[in-house]
């Protein structure tokens, strides 16, 4: 590479920035898949990429899991988990509160409590 930019006369770092510059253009397989995959999180909006890729694949297109991820990535159609609200306390019951005594108390040594 460095003999053909001294054949030219330009400087390797520009060869390289114009390499960096010139971004790949995606052919029409690549636009089919991915509005294929964004019609798939819109029917089933709960779906992951691992049942996006078996549904792809039963729709005739041969891909990857991880190639169905990264798009998937990149159009940020990843579902999120929804975390379950656990209540843990409940105040409205019959039971006697008892009072707690080590409110006050202060520690100075191990085994106080």
């Amino acid at each position: 590479m460095n003999s053909l930019c001294e054949l030219v006369e330009l400087p390797r770092s520009g060869f390289y920035r114009q390499l960096a510059f010139s971004a790949p253009k995606e052919d029409h397989a690549e636009i089919e898949l991915r509005h294929q995959i964004q019609m798939i999180c819109l029917e089933m909006q709960g779906y992951g990429y691992r049942r996006v890729t078996v549904e792809l694949q039963r729709r005739g297109w041969s891909v990857n899991h991880k190639r169905v991820l990264r798009l998937m990535r990149e159009d940020n159609l990843l579902c999120l988990r929804r975390k379950a609200f656990v209540c843990t306390t409940d105040s409205n019951h019959t039971h006697k509160v008892y009072p707690n005594l080590a409110r006050e108390l202060t520690l100075t040594d191990v085994n106080q409590l």
